[in-house]
């Protein structure tokens, strides 16, 4: 729906010059029944992998990546295409995503996706080794913004707090986003950056752009996230962008929030 929208011909009235690469392996969940606290791990790792190949791909050809997934899992592919133990990751996103299938019944993956990165305690060794190197990512490459303590489980805010995780709260960065992006990425490595960013951080109500339908009328609002990326996106140390939850159906037939998303999109990725 993006690209029917605009979404390419907005990146490159911005000034980019885009080639579309095209969709990667349809991923649809579905229950499973016969591991139910991973579920469609095989296709989870089957297009992770996918995704990492693509980006690489359009790393070695110096091109800075935009990823368009439906789940947070797609920052491990992209992650595991940047140069490892020197990259760093912005993590936005109302959630660590440090789960595993041991600390909660859900079984869904696509809040696991951090937990598996750092290799957690619990995490399931065939995503965690899914590109060849344990850990993909180490705690000091990685910092939050945007999380809701409050929809944590017990065990993220453990784990959060033995790795001395950096992150801010949803509450920071809807109070000063600027201030928040600017302190963030002191902290990150000085190797290339890769962002991701789960639109389910946004006040819902502002931008009913997310799956995930519970942030009403708390975070910040898309406008203050179009600063943060724009910040971001020109950090020197910038190469690859991912998305994650967005679901084009909460918009219910009104494109609007959408055509506000993609001139976000084109504001974030402009050349310098």
């Amino acid at each position: 729906m993006l690209r029917e929208l605009g979404l390419i011909e907005a990146l490159r009235a911005a000034g980019r010059d885009v080639r579309d690469a095209g969709d990667g392996p349809l991923q649809v969940w579905q229950p499973d029944r016969e591991n139910p606290r991973a579920m469609n791990l095989p296709a989870v790792i089957e297009s992770v992998q996918a995704v990492g190949r693509a980006v690489a791909t359009a790393i070695q050809a110096d091109a800075d990546v935009l990823v368009i997934g439906g789940n947070c899992t797609v920052a491990l592919g992209v992650m595991s295409a940047l140069p490892p133990g020197e990259s760093g990751l912005l993590y936005i996103d109302r959630g660590f995503d440090l789960n595993t299938p041991h600390s909660t019944t859900d079984g869904a993956l696509d809040w696991m996706g951090m937990a598996h990165a750092l290799d957690l305690p619990g995490a399931t060794p065939e995503l965690s080794s899914a590109f060849g190197r344990v850990p993909l990512l180490t705690p000091p490459q990685v910092t939050f913004i945007g999380v809701e303590p409050s929809m944590a489980t017990a065990f993220e805010l453990e784990q959060a707090a033995q790795l001395e995780l950096r992150w801010c709260s949803s509450d920071d960065l809807t109070r000063d986003p600027a201030v928040v992006i600017g302190d963030t990425l002191d902290y990150l490595p000085a190797g290339p950056l890769g962002i991701h960013f789960d639109v389910d951080v946004l006040d819902f109500t502002d931008a009913p752009l997310s799956e995930n339908t519970d942030g009403r009328n708390t975070g910040p609002s898309l406008a203050a996230l179009t600063q943060v990326l724009e910040v971001a996106c020109h950090d020197p140390r910038f190469r690859a962008l991912s998305i994650g939850e967005l679901n084009p159906d909460r918009t219910a037939g009104n494109p609007e929030p959408l055509l506000r998303f993609i001139a976000t999109l084109a504001t974030a990725l402009r050349p310098t």
